[in-house]
């Protein structure tokens, strides 16, 4: 049995502990909110994009950009997103089992991620080391995007994607990543970015905005009408395209692949700020529950030990009186 002193150490350490778990839960709520509001600010200018593609797209004739070729697959990239920091709960565990379930083609054994057909991008210093452990050295890695990623520190990243496509070294690219649905709940996505499908597009920025939580609620009363349905009603506008609708696709489309490549490495920020602030509340309820228990033991040694002391100064008195 532990000391009266013994316990009162390991409480003021654990009340230090669940001090630290707290602020960073506190952090960590900031952060989220933060990166759900950045991918919201840039989400009017992703469907003006699509709509500008939907009608330049209309007025070109026998003529198909390279990143909307579809082609043979013989190798695929495969892009695995996850964190630099741990303390995230199970956010980059999930991810990790989502990448083996698809790599390894639903085979509980690791034969199919020594494939050729595959080629591995990291994104975040855990999913560089985790890929370098499960198969081997990385094309290449991506970390230190910050808490707050900006498109600028986006495309590199999307540079050498999309430059792989065209040269051929890859047929197509595959995001696994985790997608924000609210502050409780992230879920682990698979998708195709290369080559480039509209509808891809449309749903990644469909699905910047919660089903719910505050930003929800704010975009539903403030009446932005992309909200409800704008995917399905892009509007036909006469356009005036100069220098010719072939050239200004070309800069359009790789211009949506960066969007829909920064809307997925913000998701997964906002995921993981939420799935570190579940971490720490957990961290912090469980820190407070263990300070209970220590402070009900420190007052029941305490109380012993004045109950003892009590015995001895009551049996000393007794012998004197005798």
């Amino acid at each position: 049995m532990q000391t009266s002193n013994g316990i009162k150490r390991r409480l003021r350490g654990v009340k230090s502990i669940g001090q630290i778990t707290k602020a960073m839960e506190l952090v960590a709520a900031t952060k989220m909110r933060r990166s759900q509001g950045v991918a919201l600010d840039s989400r009017p200018y992703a469907y003006a994009a699509l709509e500008l593609l939907a009608n330049v797209s209309e007025a070109v004739v026998d003529y198909t950009p390279k990143l909307l070729e579809k082609r043979p697959v013989k190798t695929t990239a495969v892009v695995v997103v996850a964190s630099d920091k741990g303390l995230t709960g199970s956010f980059n565990s999930a991810v990790f089992r989502a990448f083996e379930r698809y790599v390894n083609n639903g085979s509980p054994t690791s034969a199919y991620m020594q494939k050729s057909d595959f080629r591995y991008i990291a994104v975040g210093q855990k999913a560089v080391s985790y890929v370098q452990k499960r198969v081997g050295p990385v094309e290449t890695g991506f970390t230190k995007f910050g808490d707050y990623t900006t498109l600028e520190e986006v495309q590199p990243l999307a540079d050498f994607l999309i430059d792989g496509y065209l040269t051929g070294r890859w047929d197509e690219v595959r995001f696994i990543a985790t997608n924000f649905k609210s502050a409780l709940s992230q879920e682990v996505i698979q998708r195709r970015i290369l080559p480039v499908e509209v509808e891809s597009i449309k749903r990644t920025a469909e699905e910047i905005i919660p089903k719910t939580g505050r930003f929800a609620d704010t975009l539903r009363e403030s009446g932005v009408g992309f909200f409800q349905a704008l995917p399905h009603s892009m509007v036909e506008r006469d356009y005036i395209i100069e220098p010719s609708p072939q050239v200004v696709l070309d800069q359009l489309i790789p211009y949506l692949v960066r969007m829909q490549i920064y809307h997925i490495i913000l998701e997964a920020n906002a995921s993981e700020h939420a799935a570190r602030r579940l971490a720490m509340k957990n961290a912090s309820d469980n820190a407070s529950e263990i300070v209970d228990s220590l402070t009900l033991e420190y007052n029941k040694s305490r109380q012993a030990n004045i109950t003892r002391e009590l015995i001895e100064i009551i049996g000393g008195a007794e012998a004197i009186s005798r």
